[in-house]
């Protein structure tokens, strides 16, 4: 899947969890991508993120990020 792809689908999590009550949404949504997520997906997030691209994720999914 494309690193454009998934930054939209990780987006689009963060703000379903932004809209969400309380102080746990970056564990939520790290919970999220851990359960439905395949490892290849978060592992080419997290590749995407760190070759410089962290930008173009939600702070909830950069928060996220090293939970998962």
């Amino acid at each position: 899947m494309s690193p454009d792809k998934l930054v939209r689908m990780a987006n689009q999590i963060a703000t379903f969890f932004h809209s969400q009550p309380g102080a746990d949404q970056a564990e939520r949504v790290a919970g999220h991508l851990r359960d439905f997520w395949g490892p290849e997906m978060r592992e080419a997030l997290k590749g995407h993120a760190q070759s410089g691209h962290e930008k173009d994720l939600d702070v909830l999914v950069r928060r996220a990020l090293p939970l998962i």
